[in-house]
């Protein structure tokens, strides 16, 4: 199969949904931070320190949300 560059790829909807909120999330941060992720005031190490609290953030969310269904009883195995 060849290889499709970016003007050749088919419409997904489900993409441009998903690079929609990743526009749409960067201009809340923008707005809310005054800056964008070109910013050069952090470190390496600062990075790291964001990164694992979004991820430790999201395996909160994850737990909340497997809560959620069983007290729904949906079945989630």
């Amino acid at each position: 199969m060849a290889e499709q560059n970016a003007d050749d790829m088919k419409y997904d909807k489900i993409l441009n949904k998903i690079l929609d909120k990743y526009k749409s999330r960067s201009i809340v941060g923008q707005n809310k931070y005054g800056t964008t992720l070109d910013r050069k005031d952090l470190s390496i190490l600062d990075w790291i320190n964001h990164a694992q609290e979004e991820a430790m953030d999201f395996t909160l969310y994850l737990e909340k949300i497997r809560e959620m269904l069983l007290s729904e009883g949906i079945n989630i195995n």
